[in-house]
C-alpha cells in the first residue's frame, strides 16, 4: 500500500524532473543540425540527470520515509573520538557528535523513537554521561540494543534509555570506573633522572609518573575514583530501576546476555529484528522504517575522516600481510 509520503516524494521527483527536461530542451535543443547541437543534447541530458537528483533531494527532505532514527555508539568513548595528528583507527566514538545527532533527530517531526546501538567497552566518564543525557532529552521511546559488547560508559548510556536489548552472547556490565598511572620515577632515577615541581596546591602534581606518590596523595586520587564510582552507581539504580546495593554487589563483573537478563542487568534478548518489532508495537505501527542519523560535517572534514580510513586500512593490511610472511611489527 502506497501511503501519503511516497505519493509526495514521487510527485516532487516527478516535478522537479519535468521542470528541469523542459529548461533542458529550451535552453539547449531545438534543431540538432550541427555538431553543436548534439553537444546540445548531451548537455540537456545531464541537466535531466542533475534534475532527478535535486528533486530527488528535494523529496526526501519534503517526505521522509523513516519513523525512526538510529544512532551508533561504536567503540570507546572520548568527547572527540580519540582522533589526532596521526592515522588511528576510526571506532571511537565522538561523544558531541552522537549528542548532536540525538538533539537533530528529536526536532526530526518525522522521528518517532530512537534506536541507540551499543557496541562499546566504555570510555570517559562525562562524554558517557553527555550521550546519555541526550537520550533522556528525546521526546519518544528510546531503544538501546547492545550488538557484541555494552560495558561501563556503554551500560551508563543504556540506563537512559527506556529499554535495553542484547544478544544472548553481548558482553554487558562493567560497572565500574578505572583510573591508572605509569611510575617511572625508578626508571628515572636510574638514568639520573629527577623530578623537580613547582606548583601552588599540594596537590596539583598529585599521580605524576616521575615522582613517588604518598599515603595523602594517594587517597586523594582514590577518592575521586570513588566518587565517579557512587555518580555511576546512582545513574545506573535510577536509569534501571535497580537497587544500588545489587548494582554495587556486580563488582564491575562482565556477563554473557543470557545471565545480564536474568539478574535484570537487561530487559530483552533478541535479534536487531526483534528489536524493530517491538519498536512497532510501541507505536503501534505494523513495521518501522530506521534512518542511520551521522554527524553533519563540513567537506574538508568529511574528506579527513576518509584519509584516515583509508590510512588505517592501509596500515592494516600491511600488519597482515607481514604477519603472512611470518614477520613481527613492533609499535
Amino acid at each position: 500500500m502506497v501511503d501519503s509520503r511516497s505519493l509526495g516524494r514521487l510527485a516532487v521527483v516527478a516535478v522537479g524532473t519535468a521542470l528541469f527536461a523542459a529548461a533542458a530542451v529550451a535552453l539547449f535543443v531545438v534543431y540538432v543540425e550541427t555538431l553543436a547541437d548534439l553537444l546540445g543534447v548531451l548537455v540537456a541530458l545531464g541537466v535531466v540527470l542533475l534534475g532527478v537528483r535535486l528533486s530527488g533531494g528535494v523529496a526526501e527532505s519534503l517526505f521522509p520515509d523513516y519513523d525512526v532514527a538510529e544512532v551508533a555508539v561504536e567503540g570507546p568513548i572520548t568527547r572527540d573520538g580519540g582522533g589526532g595528528p596521526l592515522p588511528s583507527s576510526p571506532r571511537g566514538t565522538p561523544a558531541d557528535d552522537i549528542v548532536e545527532q540525538i538533539d537533530r533527530a528529536n526536532e526530526d517531526d518525522s522521528v518517532d523513537a530512537l534506536l541507540v546501538k551499543l557496541n562499546t567497552p566504555g570510555g570517559e566518564v562525562v562524554p558517557s554521561d553527555d550521550i546519555k543525557l541526550a537520550a533522556e532529552r528525546f521526546e519518544g521511546p528510546t531503544v538501546a540494543y547492545a550488538t557484541d559488547r555494552c560495558a561501563s560508559g556503554g551500560y551508563w548510556i543504556a540506563s537512559g534509555c527506556d529499554e535495553l536489548w542484547a544478544r544472548d552472547a553481548s558482553v554487558v556490565g562493567s560497572i565500574g570506573v578505572i583510573a591508572s598511572r605509569v611510575n617511572a620515577s625508578d626508571l628515572a632515577e636510574r638514568i639520573g633522572l629527577s623530578y623537580e615541581g613547582f606548583t601552588a596546591g599540594e596537590y596539583k602534581d598529585a599521580g605524576l609518573p616521575l615522582k613517588e606518590m604518598d599515603e595523602d596523595e594517594r587517597a586523594y586520587l582514590q577518592g575521586l575514583v570513588d566518587d565517579w564510582y557512587d555518580a555511576f552507581v546512582d545513574r545506573v539504580s535510577e536509569g534501571r530501576d535497580l537497587d544500588p546495593a545489587f548494582v554495587r554487589d556486580t563488582e564491575a563483573r562482565v556477563y554473557l546476555g543470557e545471565e545480564a537478563h536474568d539478574l535484570g542487568l537487561v530487559d530483552e534478548l533478541g535479534t536487531r529484528e526483534d528489536v524493530e518489532a517491538a519498536v512497532a508495537d510501541r507505536l503501534g505501527v505494523d513495521e518501522v522504517t530506521v534512518e542511520e542519523f551521522e554527524p553533519e560535517r563540513p567537506l574538508m572534514a568529511r574528506v579527513g575522516v576518509a584519509a584516515r580510513r583509508v590510512a588505517y586500512a592501509f596500515g592494516a593490511g600491511l600488519a597482515g600481510l607481514a604477519h603472512e610472511r611470518g614477520l613481527r611489527l613492533r609499535t
